[in-house]
């Protein structure tokens, strides 16, 4: 099968992550994977493209709008000549789905996340988007619920397939050096949907030798910073952005905190897992489908400081406990999300995505 993957580029978070690993593993199978990327030159895309895996063509796309897009994108689609166009996210499935109006091609569409402004007046948008996919792929169920009962998309079309991960991340640069001694660890965007603010207020009830280091960047770092001031916690808050070798931190760690309001699927949470890290973590979302409450890691309130802070203080307080909980989430990260599975799942979407349809010369 000749398949090409579409994503906007804007670094590396989670769905990006996600691309790293299914891209390299659907080439692995035998089919012909291509990735189209499409670039904002405000962010640094290279680390990407560096460890993709696959061929890959760049478009430029500084814009959100931008009508010359879609032409663009349709010709190097057609050069390609591909089975499957596969798009992630909101730009890409504009794009994407502009660009394949009346082709040959099989669309698939995959939703990564239940961002509240998608229930909104985009939904309206998301469902015309939608009329074009042959299939679209939820990562998680409860992400699945959301977007039939949210924001209305048919349920017919819908397939589930979770992200697998079968190892830490590769390092993809210098960075800066993990700390020693106790500290929980973040891995987010600095956004207010990750919750780490809420982080940062539980961090003020832990004892003084805990610090809270979060890897990631993004618009809410001075807010963050200020918290930290306000509360007596800014020598006990790390903020290093984005680093090189994230698996050095995750081994120097003490738990994985995600404190997040919502979520998609929350790629972190494997990582953390193939750690054998204990992880306490919001109860909401997708989260209950990952972390299993009492047997892999704690689940709280969201936006409870307060519960958030006894959780990790019962895990800090008991060394053993951690233990048996980051090694039960490492068993069940390998047994429920590795790689072969979310590529099975993801193949299969897209031989019902091509049912009906002519069969590819290079099905396989």
């Amino acid at each position: 099968m000749r398949l090409v993957h579409v994503h906007r580029m804007r670094g590396i978070g989670g769905s990006e992550r996600h691309l790293l690993a299914l891209l390299p593993a659907l080439a692995a199978r035998g089919h012909d994977v291509t990735f189209v990327g499409l670039d904002d030159p405000a962010w640094d895309p290279e680390p990407f493209y560096e460890r993709v895996g696959v061929p890959s063509r760049r478009l430029s796309c500084p814009r959100d709008v931008d009508p010359q897009l879609a032409r663009r994108l349709r010709r190097t689609l057609r050069a390609l000549e591909p089975d499957v166009v596969h798009t992630h996210l909101v730009h890409a499935d504009l794009y994407g789905g502009l660009a394949s109006l009346d082709a040959p091609w099989a669309l698939v569409s995959t939703k990564h996340n239940d961002d509240p402004f998608r229930a909104g007046v985009f939904r309206f948008a998301e469902r015309a988007l939608t009329r074009r996919a042959d299939r679209v792929v939820a990562i998680t169920d409860a992400l699945a619920l959301f977007i039939v009962e949210r924001v209305g998309l048919p349920g017919e079309k819908l397939d589930v397939v979770h992200y697998g991960l079968d190892e830490l991340p590769a390092a993809w640069g210098a960075g800066s050096e993990p700390p020693e001694g106790r500290f929980l660890l973040a891995i987010a965007r600095l956004t207010e949907q990750k919750g780490l603010d809420v982080a940062v207020r539980a961090l003020s009830e832990l004892p003084a030798d805990v610090r809270l280091a979060v890897l990631g960047e993004g618009p809410e770092r001075p807010r963050l910073q200020a918290l930290a001031e306000e509360l007596g916690v800014s020598d006990r808050l790390l903020l290093p952005g984005r680093v090189g070798d994230v698996a050095a931190w995750l081994r120097r760690a003490t738990l994985l905190v995600h404190p997040v309001r919502w979520e998609g699927f929350g790629l972190a949470l494997l990582e953390g897992m193939l750690a054998a890290k204990p992880v306490v973590a919001s109860d909401v979302s997708s989260i209950p489908e990952i972390v299993v409450d009492g047997e892999t890691g704690v689940l709280v309130p969201p936006d409870d400081p307060q519960a958030l802070a006894q959780a990790l203080l019962g895990v800090l307080q008991d060394p053993g406990r951690g233990e048996r909980l980051g090694a039960a989430g490492r068993e069940r990260a390998f047994r429920e999300f590795s790689v072969d599975r979310m590529a099975s799942g993801t193949l299969a979407a897209y031989d019902r995505a091509l049912s009906g349809r002519r069969s590819p010369s290079s099905a396989r």
